[in-house]
């Protein structure tokens, strides 16, 4: 059998970490006997027909390469928001995602597509089912369902992806939920995405006061948040901080400075999940302030680690941290929880421990890449045999 996946998130090169999780479940597909070719936008440097991993990949270009800024970034929805040239970027986007879908189709087999955020890639997918007939699976990831909610017609443009879709899938129970407020319709299969266990691990550098987070440095993912929580604390811990310099942080780096935290902060740049695993290693917590988060990934790869995870009550992170079990949950926004609960875990060598050893177990156990591969093979039969839902 074989997929054909849309995304506008992929691997740039080979260790890109930049939509990683995509290039995880197409390499633990072919063991379940799907084949997958992958159809993202173009990057800088990168070749226009390339493989990651044996999995192939062909990139379209969509806008002179100045306007070429929609992929990537973490910005592109606020980017068509806030300008009318990367709107016409977008439509660029759409076209030649299209085209380009087209002309592999047009190559060799496709027995689905398998669409990774409804927007875009959604819309592209429903293109080409509507001139192919191919089925369509789509996956919801976080970020594509809150601008369905937020954005004006969002909705409506939502449900012209989704009631046309073989099958729809998200990455957490929450998600599942938002999108059944969407369309009321809609049965998605809550289908995380994997992991890579055997990069992740335990390790004994462990720093019994230091923080870490991950993510990109947008309001959403919630630093601010921990920055004041750490501010707050009774002890004096420290924190690195992945992801500076992916968008503009200048705001939460003068507000660590306002708060005289700044000197307790490591900043580093995104990093490769070879690179990463070390920091998981080396923390006491890891910490996901997110409101509304789809999943959060980075929280199974500190379970992995045996790194207990504290985070907001909120979106799709009550799947992975369960209270007592494998982290702590606090209040969303609840600052002064989020300091109290970082002091408890913090001033608990035994609790710590023993989340850590639980986490491990229950991300083996729930985000293996075999069983989720299983998962989506499934789906994605299912879907080419079944057509339309």
């Amino acid at each position: 059998m074989r997929a054909l996946f849309l995304t506008h998130n992929y691997p740039r090169y080979a260790g890109d970490p930049v939509g990683s999780f995509v290039l995880r479940l197409a390499v633990s597909l072919k063991a379940q006997g799907i084949d997958v070719h992958v159809v993202a936008p173009t990057a800088p440097d990168a070749p226009a027909d390339d493989a990651i991993e044996d999995i192939p990949v062909t990139r379209f270009r969509y806008a002179p390469r100045k306007f070429e800024t929609l992929a990537y970034t973490g910005t592109m929805a606020a980017q068509v928001r806030q300008s009318w040239k990367a709107r016409l970027a977008m439509v660029g986007f759409l076209a030649s995602g299209y085209r380009t879908a087209m002309r592999v189709i047009a190559q060799s087999q496709v027995d689905v597509l398998h669409a990774h955020w409804w927007f875009p890639a959604g819309l592209v997918a429903r293109a080409v089912h509507a001139r192919t007939g191919v089925p369509y699976v789509v996956t919801m990831h976080g970020s594509d369902v809150r601008l369905a909610v937020g954005a004006p017609g969002g909705a409506a443009l939502f449900r012209s992806v989704t009631h046309r879709a073989a099958a729809l899938t998200t990455v957490s129970t929450w998600l599942a939920q938002q999108v059944q407020h969407l369309d009321p319709g809609a049965k998605p299969v809550i289908a995380p995405m994997p992991v890579v266990p055997g990069l992740f691990f335990a390790g004994d550098s462990r720093q019994a006061d230091r923080l870490l987070f991950v993510g990109k440095l947008a309001e959403q993912k919630g630093l601010h948040h921990l920055l004041r929580a750490l501010a707050l604390m009774s002890r004096r811990a420290t924190l690195d901080v992945v992801g500076a310099g992916r968008i503009d942080d200048a705001a939460v780096r003068a507000l660590a400075t306002e708060l005289n935290v700044a000197d307790r902060i490591t900043w580093h740049p995104l990093l490769s999940q070879q690179a990463l695993a070390p920091l998981y290693r080396n923390a006491a917590i890891h910490v996901i302030p997110a409101i509304n988060e789809g999943l959060g990934l980075t929280a199974v790869e500190a379970l992995l680690s045996e790194t207990p995870v504290v985070a907001f009550d909120s979106g799709g992170l009550p799947d992975i941290v369960v209270p007592e079990h494998t982290g702590l949950l606090v209040p969303p926004g609840d600052v002064r929880a989020l300091a109290a609960a970082l002091d408890r875990l913090l001033g608990d060598h035994e609790l710590r421990a023993r989340l850590g050893r639980e986490g491990r177990q229950f991300a083996l156990t729930r985000f293996g890449p075999e069983a989720i591969a299983q998962r989506y093979a499934e789906a994605l039969r299912n879907a080419a045999a079944r057509g339309t839902r």
